[in-house]
């Protein structure tokens, strides 16, 4: 399971083979855990970063995740299991590399995932790398060498699934970039003309399809029935500025935004704002918006009611428990900064079960 965020004693690392020096903990990249050995630094592993998408193994954040890559095939026992988590780009870094070949030199066997709640029917976006290794012989009845698989593989006779990227065509899909949107928070590219709200026929004919997936539950069953929305209200500032960015979802949805960090503070790209009066159709709200003054925009963007989901919301779209609560003197910020870094609850269980079957 992924290790908590803390402080702990670790070590910077050079190249295999060289003493590290003690020091504390950095936050790092990746999150990798396992019973046994590595259990013995209670919990204090490096926490999900950016790397392998800015300065990859030479940036200094990854010293604690290379750190574990140097002392893991030194340990007198090795852990049974490991489970990584990472943002969706580290499948095409050097640390992923140097990860493989070093669970591969210490005999376990692997697979890598690309996953979004999505798949689990969970009404949201947040597509990250997984990677489940276990120390055996054999490989897993799904394993599909240098394939990092876009499912959950179904059963163990089933053959792998077909939706997967080659890892070993990585560098050659860099450089051409990806040409599916796999979540809505990323505009495909492309010369298709813009209708409104800066969104292509594409991109709202992609938007209409994830509505229309029965598999996936709406947006309502995560919704709190008793909360003061005006709290939660966009202000009119915010609504002047992004009217045209928003990633606006209405509670009979089927789909919603990655939620960040930054969700509640900053707008553009931290997830889906709720339109709480479903009865007004959003083309008209927009229908030559730009060209009426500012309170004209406001008073016509107020019918849409557009309101941030709450941190609870955003808990229950992670698979945190009905009873899960934030300690009272946490501040709403400080609740979005959390949930903005954390896992989706239900994913990683059905990966661990994978793992442990």
């Amino acid at each position: 399971m992924r290790e908590r965020r803390g402080r702990g004693e670790g070590g910077a690392t050079g190249p295999a083979g060289l003493a590290p020096r003690r020091r504390r903990w950095r936050r790092g990249n990746g999150a990798l855990a396992g019973p046994g050995a590595l259990q013995r630094n209670r919990g204090h592993a490096p926490g999900s970063q950016r790397i392998g998408l800015q300065g990859d193994v030479t940036d200094p954040r990854t010293n604690s995740f290379l750190y574990i890559l140097d002392i893991l095939p030194r340990l007198q026992k090795l852990p049974k299991y490991i489970l990584l988590e990472n943002v969706k780009g580290f499948e095409m870094s050097s640390t992923r590399d140097l990860l493989i070949q070093t669970i591969e030199n210490c005999g376990f066997q692997y697979q890598e995932f690309l996953l979004s709640p999505t798949s689990l029917g969970i009404p949201n976006s947040r597509l990250r790398y997984f990677l489940i290794a276990k120390l055996q012989p054999e490989p897993f009845p799904f394993q599909a060498p240098g394939q990092v698989l876009m499912e959950f593989p179904k059963t163990e006779s089933e053959h792998p699934p077909k939706y997967a990227i080659n890892a070993e065509k990585k560098t050659e899909e860099k450089k051409t970039g990806p040409k599916i949107c796999f979540d809505s928070s990323t505009q495909c590219s492309g010369k298709e003309a813009i209708l409104f709200k800066l969104e292509t026929a594409g991109e709202i004919d992609r938007k209409h399809q994830q509505d229309s997936d029965l598999s996936v539950r709406m947006l309502k069953d995560f919704l709190e029935d008793d909360i003061d929305k005006h709290s939660f209200f966009l202000p009119p500032k915010s609504l002047l500025r992004y009217a045209l960015l928003l990633d606006i979802v209405k509670p009979t949805s089927r789909r919603s935004m990655c939620f960040t960090k930054g969700y509640g503070r900053y707008i553009e790209g931290t997830g889906s704002v709720l339109q709480t009066t479903e009865d007004v159709q959003i083309e008209n709200i927009y229908k030559s918006l730009t060209s009426l003054s500012q309170e004209e925009k406001i008073m016509r963007l107020s019918m849409l009611q557009l309101r941030f989901f709450t941190p609870k919301e955003i808990a229950n779209l992670l698979g945190f428990p009905p009873e899960f609560g934030f300690p009272e003197m946490t501040t709403v910020k400080q609740r979005y900064r959390l949930l903005g870094n954390s896992l989706n609850v239900h994913v990683v269980a059905k990966l661990i079960k994978i793992l442990c079957d």
